[in-house]
């Protein structure tokens, strides 16, 4: 009897759903099919809208960077200042105004389409001069672009102010930078470059590693700031009748200790910032870059320690200088642990270069040569010799060729330069106005009007 009574339920049930659940569902097909037809493009708007962030953080990281690396001319100047005499601080303030300037501005014009435009040959580029490449309403990440090569650029040319610091003439200084800017750094970093935009240069065709230019920026300033150096001979006092170099303290190691500090900050953007995309990839780079500074930093301060018996300011703050250009070329393919090796390293090379150099008798003021010429050279050997990827040969060979390449070419073009120079405009100032000071002569001013004590040798 019961079960007679639940079959009875049971069917009853069956024909309500039947009856009620039916036209319901055929009255929302249509919405339900209608909704399946949405789906796909709303997964498409989403990745639409994903891809936009991503394009739009690209551009803030990039400009942020650039910015960053804008800073680094408060630093080359404050370093350049410190290690300075205070009769020449007018003086170099206003070449690290000025080359950052002029620069600016030949390389919009040329500079730039020589290094990124196109290129047939893999050796000059042949477009983009005077940005022609944008185009109101046009993708305008070229203009992004354009404004982070823009202070590299000037890095490069900036590093040349203080090997030949304290001696030269303004007018030359201002010809010169413009060179650098517009065609001698241009011209190597398209063989290194080229591809990041338009072109193909011949090194990064055979595998060259510098990721953010140890030897492009930094080596090429420093081999021209070698050949400038050379031209222009020592300055009055730096050595005496035997041959030996005496010290030239420099006027503000307070300053100079700031500057330091501002290009650690800066190279936060200089290295991480050649990735040109804000992802992950800049973790590892970070890192990279601040070990092997420290690393540079302690090192240069252990040498120096050993070799003078007290720890010594200068050095020591060069060798954070050299740890930083070291681990330029390697910061994206080496590990951290290889990173702190790079930089102790350099540390150490950065006191043994500057103590060769002033025995040879090329008068740097600043260490510019060691630090980015020979420290620039060692950091893009060791991006092939540490690579996470694996060391071989062809690596180790190709970074050979390429830094051999950005010394011929800097040094031969910036030693010609210098010569015609001199011989025309004039490079170096008369002896009279050295012992004076560049401010009063060539600016016309005191940088400190409550301080002037005396005339300084």
């Amino acid at each position: 009897m019961r079960k007679a009574t639940g079959i009875k339920t049971l069917d009853r049930m069956w024909k309500w759903a039947i009856g009620y659940f039916l036209p319901v569902g055929l009255l929302l097909l249509p919405a339900i099919a209608l909704g399946a037809e949405d789906a796909a493009p709303t997964v498409a708007s989403n990745n639409v809208a994903i891809k936009a962030v991503q394009t739009n953080l690209d551009y803030v990281w990039t400009l942020v960077a650039a910015a960053l690396v804008f800073f680094m001319q408060a630093g080359f100047a404050c370093v350049e200042c410190g290690f300075t005499r205070s009769k020449n601080a007018i003086n170099i303030i206003m070449k690290n105004l000025m080359d950052f300037s002029i620069g600016s501005i030949v390389f919009w014009a040329i500079g730039f389409g020589l290094m990124f435009g196109v290129s047939k040959s893999g050796w000059i580029g042949t477009s983009c001069f005077f940005l022609s490449d944008f185009k109101p309403g046009g993708d305008p990440w070229v203009l992004a672009f354009w404004m982070f090569q823009c202070v590299f650029a000037a890095t490069s040319a900036t590093i040349v102010s203080g090997g030949m610091a304290e001696r030269t003439q303004f007018k030359s200084y201002f010809f010169y930078s413009m060179v650098i800017c517009a065609f001698i750094y241009p011209v190597f970093g398209s063989w290194a470059w080229g591809g990041l935009y338009k072109g193909h240069g011949w090194l990064e065709q055979l595998g060259f590693i510098d990721f953010a230019g140890s030897t492009v920026v930094h080596s090429i300033g420093g081999w021209a700031t070698l050949a400038g150096a050379i031209v222009l001979g020592p300055r009055i006092g730096k050595y005496g009748k035997d041959g030996k170099p005496k010290a030239i303290p420099g006027h503000n190691i307070p300053l100079a200790a700031l500057g330091v500090f501002i290009l650690w900050l800066g190279w936060f953007g200089f290295n991480p910032g050649s990735t040109t995309t804000g992802n992950t990839d800049i973790a590892m780079i970070f890192v990279n870059t601040n070990l092997a500074a420290a690393a540079g930093a302690v090192f240069a301060m252990i040498v120096s320690w050993i070799k003078f018996g007290k720890p010594e300011v200068g050095m020591t703050l060069n060798g954070a200088l050299a740890g930083l250009v070291a681990i330029t070329a390697g910061c994206a393919n080496v590990t951290p642990g290889s990173s702190i090796i790079i930089g102790s390293i350099a540390g150490i090379l950065v006191v043994l270069s500057v103590l060769f150099f002033d025995r040879i008798h090329v008068d740097d003021p600043v260490g510019a040569v060691s630090v980015h010429g020979v420290c620039g050279a060692w950091g893009t050997l060791a991006a092939g010799l540490f690579n996470i990827g694996g060391f071989t040969g062809h690596i180790v060979g190709v970074q050979l060729l390429g830094i051999g390449a950005a010394f011929v070419w800097s040094f031969s073009t910036s030693f010609i330069l210098f010569k015609v120079l001199s011989a025309t405009v004039g490079l170096r100032v008369p002896a009279e106005e050295e012992i004076e000071g560049l401010d009063i002569v060539e600016h016309g001013g005191h940088a400190y009007y409550d301080f002037q004590t005396g005339k300084q040798a």
